[in-house]
């Protein structure tokens, strides 16, 4: 892991086209600004664990879709 320290209004760079700015620093928090492509996903952490076990979830045959295909398959199908 990197680490860097910016100061309120300082930027840093993660390639050529991403660019993190410190927007405001408070006691136990601080905003950012990013900067890059609109075809750079950017969500928060927890968002992006969320979205991911969804998608894995959706790709899971729900429990009646594998009774109807047992009992299509039992029907010569």
């Amino acid at each position: 892991m990197l680490v860097i320290t910016r100061k309120s209004n300082e930027a840093f760079m993660i390639g050529d086209d991403v660019e993190i700015t410190v927007l405001e620093i408070g006691k136990d928090k601080i905003k950012i600004g990013i900067n890059a492509p609109k075809e750079v996903k950017i969500s928060r952490k927890e968002i992006y664990f969320t979205e991911n076990e969804n998608k894995q979830a959706a790709n899971i045959p729900s429990v009646e879709v594998i009774k109807r295909l047992l009992e299509n398959k039992g029907k010569g199908r």
